[in-house]
């Protein structure tokens, strides 16, 4: 479809030559208003995607016509035509919301550049309109759920980067969907129809994270048999994602920058290199900066990853969005686990806007899936998923311990509060607990001395 241009003046001279002079220039559809008035006829009842209008007319000027135009949609690109002398004029004008001004006389060539431009702005806004119209007409985008301006705010972001075929470093605390959102981008990519390959980084050992990456030749090492296709090179054409990047070794980066840098890999015991054809994105939920100052992380690196950078909200941050969250949830694992629970309780909802969240929707689905199976009728209750209500008193506990001595008690809870706590640590890391302990601020040596006194152990946590 065409782009249309609405232009205003008092000269019908000027009005003719323009129409003739533009259409073919800017390959588009120009309208002609000889007042103010007649102008604002023709855009109640068209949409234009920009206005040319001058400043000096007889009965409704340029500037009046500016603020009318703007109070019915501020939206609208608005170019204002001056002569040299009202220079002072048409800066009130872009104070008032105008776009640009050009000085009579112009030169073609000048006037054609101007309107493409702002032809290309008003694109770019209609466009993100469309983006936040299309947002908020469902509570899912890409399996990310949420309404909140927060969430509508990365909707927004990952369409917008989609579009492009540049490095993306998604940063966010663990559960709040880096996983999800960098399916998003690879599905809304021009690359959707290659592949798309995802890289747990922390969960592959070093000596084998390189050879996995990039492939290996026969011979390379002992037990390299036979050539080995690496993972670059299985993402080819599509989109590779390295999931926690911030946990890879200083060698690994150097040879990640490589890859970034030259669009090509190197196998293990190859002497020639490979071109790739990648987008990569990447995740983390460290603070990269910090690790910079600290030497953990080269800063070459960093800037190569962060061209496009991400942040996702943690549950904290979006309350509001916490009940759509647990009933899509609760939706979605009722189908998995061939289940019929039809609500989650109020009592437990309170609790649910009330929790801290450390492992953010992570840690709200394996509650809500324990709430399913434990559940007896056809909602979730607070007890079916270790919290009760304590009605003498503000605050949830896991039971009631009236009849019980005060140290009996004590441990009971702490025992109890433990096993939750490190638990779900442990659930949301598969059983790694090197990442639970930095997940709850406490040294990996702290965290295992718990466990033992606690009879905790990691294995069953992995499966």
């Amino acid at each position: 479809m065409k782009r249309s241009i609405l232009i205003v003046d008092d000269e019908i001279d000027m009005l003719q030559l323009l129409k003739r002079s533009l259409e073919p220039d800017l390959n588009c559809i120009v309208e002609t208003a000889i007042s103010g008035e007649q102008a604002l006829r023709l855009l109640e009842n068209k949409i234009f995607d920009l206005v040319l209008a001058d400043i000096k007319m007889p009965g409704m000027d340029g500037l009046e016509l500016l603020e009318l135009i703007k109070r019915e949609n501020s939206d609208i690109t608005v170019l204002m035509m001056t002569g040299h002398g009202d220079i002072e004029t048409a800066v009130e004008a872009m104070k008032s919301g105008a776009y640009d001004f050009i000085t009579k006389p112009f030169d073609h060539d000048t006037l054609v550049l101007r309107l493409e431009k702002a032809l290309e702005r008003n694109s770019l806004l209609m466009e993100n309109i469309r983006l936040q119209k299309e947002c908020r007409e469902s509570d899912v985008f890409q399996k990310l759920v949420g309404k909140s301006s927060k969430m509508q705010r990365v909707y927004e972001t990952i369409q917008m980067v989609a579009k492009t075929d540049l490095t993306v470093l998604i940063t966010g605390e663990s559960g709040t969907g880096k996983d999800l959102t960098a399916k998003a981008i690879h599905a809304l990519s021009n690359r959707n129809s290659g592949p798309y390959v995802a890289v747990n980084c922390p969960t592959v050992p070093e000596n084998i994270l390189e050879s996995e990456l990039f492939g290996y030749k026969k011979g390379a090492f002992t037990h390299a048999t036979q050539n080995k296709t690496g993972l670059f090179q299985a993402a080819h054409s599509g989109t590779i994602f390295l999931d926690e990047i911030g946990d890879i070794s200083p060698t690994i980066q150097t040879k990640l920058l490589r890859v970034l840098q030259e669009k090509e890999i190197k196998p293990l015991g190859d002497t020639r290199t490979i071109e790739v054809d990648v987008r990569i994105i990447s995740s983390t939920n460290r603070n990269l900066k910090e690790k910079i100052k600290k030497a953990e992380f080269r800063e070459d690196f960093f800037y190569r990853l962060n061209v496009l950078p991400l942040e996702l909200p943690s549950l904290r941050e979006h309350r509001e969005d916490i009940p759509l969250i647990a009933n899509h949830l609760l939706e979605k694992h009722n189908r998995k686990l061939n289940k019929h629970v039809n609500k989650i309780s109020a009592d437990l909802m309170e609790i649910f806007m009330q929790r801290t969240w450390q492992g953010n929707v992570r840690e709200m689905e394996n509650v809500i899936m324990q709430g399913i199976l434990f559940s007896s009728s056809d909602e979730i209750t607070p007890r079916d998923v270790g919290f009760e209500k304590n009605t003498q008193k503000s605050g949830f506990i896991g039971r009631t311990f009236q009849d019980m001595a005060y140290k009996d008690a004590k441990e009971q809870i702490l025992k109890q509060f433990n096993s939750d706590f490190i638990g779900n640590l442990l659930t949301m890391n598969k059983g790694n607990v090197t990442q639970a302990a930095r997940l709850c601020g406490l040294e990996r040596q702290a965290l295992q001395q718990i466990m033992r006194r606690y009879g905790m152990k990691a294995e069953p946590f992995r499966k």
